[in-house]
């Protein structure tokens, strides 16, 4: 009987090969080149949504204005390499950075609502940043946005010799950053910090008697969520080589938050697939043509009629339950 391998014990690292596995096999089944760039869009939107898991699965805290963060990181690339002259990978952390420092500077007094009342505020916050990169036209472009370089991934492929379309090499590019950032989401659930956020998930009263900061913990989850918006952001700038302000709008912020509630909102590799099932269908439903959304809105209200607690734990859950009825004399 073949051994399993002890590293592969930890829960982590089960998910991290699972995701490993996936993304290296799912070219197999691409009818076209094109599905390259679907995958791309599908691991940027994934990376974004892990870092709402963090914010929403871990510590409980809702945010319908995360993509003011994912502009913030799109445009951070856009105007430093266009007004500038920066570096991209300068520019990524440079969005990175504002993202964090706003989401720390913001996060105390933001995130010291409940319910809707933190829904509503964290909506302004980001309404406020998509009016700023509208309204700031001779910086962001306006309402009609505003190029952003495209990285000379060609060239650098010819240079190194590796056998890669651009397509292939971005999908491969975003792929290690999402299982990078997939891998911090899950080492920061197994540690102290990560221990803090679930307890306050479950109850904020009960943290603060064991001795746990609240608005600390807080401040730190929507921070780190704020990077992980940024940091996609600015990846799907250099990718699309285009920014409007419809990147930090209020659609695109219903969008992540529908992505995690899908896949289930406190796993990681829940929020992979909502975002893999709410990217996906769209492309696969236009043959229904004017359609096309209706059937998107009936599939994904079945999917949470019967899997409430999203895709990923919903399925755990009967497999588990049909396991136990198996075991059953």
């Amino acid at each position: 009987m073949m051994r399993v391998p002890s590293w592969l014990a930890d829960p982590r690292a089960r998910v991290l090969v699972l995701l490993a596995v996936l993304i290296a096999l799912a070219p197999l089944l691409f009818p076209s080149g094109y599905y390259y760039r679907v995958g791309t869009l599908v691991f940027l939107n994934a990376l974004t949504v892990t870092g709402l898991v963090i914010l929403t699965g871990y510590a409980g805290q809702v945010s319908l204005g995360h993509a003011g963060f994912f502009g913030i990181g799109a445009y951070a690339c856009a105007v430093g390499t266009s007004h500038f002259g920066l570096a991209p990978g300068l520019c990524v952390a440079l969005g990175a950075g504002l993202a964090g420092g706003l989401a720390l500077a913001v996060g105390r007094p933001i995130l010291r609502l409940k319910s809707h009342y933190l829904a509503v505020a964290t909506l302004g916050l980001g309404i406020l940043i998509a009016m700023v990169l509208t309204n700031e036209g001779q910086w962001t472009g306006g309402p009609d946005g505003m190029s952003a370089p495209t990285l000379p991934l060609r060239a650098w492929l010819r240079a190194w010799g590796v056998p890669l379309s651009p397509a292939q090499a971005w999908y491969a590019l975003s792929g290690l950053v999402l299982l990078a950032g997939a891998w911090m989401a899950l080492s920061l659930r197994e540690s102290a910090s990560g221990r803090a956020l679930r307890a306050l998930h479950d109850s904020e009263v009960a943290a603060r008697v064991i001795g746990i900061d609240v608005a600390r913990a807080k401040g730190r989850a929507f921070a780190i969520s704020a990077v992980y918006a940024s940091v996609a952001g600015s990846l799907m700038a250099l990718f699309n080589g285009f920014v409007n302000p419809a990147m930090a709008g209020f659609m695109h912020s219903i969008e992540l938050v529908t992505m995690v509630v899908l896949g289930g909102a406190g796993s990681v590799l829940g929020g992979v697939v909502g975002a893999t099932v709410l990217t996906v269908l769209p492309q696969t439903l236009t043959v229904f043509q004017e359609y096309e959304m209706t059937m998107l809105g009936l599939i994904m209200m079945v999917m949470m009629i019967f899997l409430r607690q999203g895709v990923v734990p919903g399925l755990v859950g009967a497999w588990t339950a049909w396991r136990g009825r198996r075991a059953r004399p």
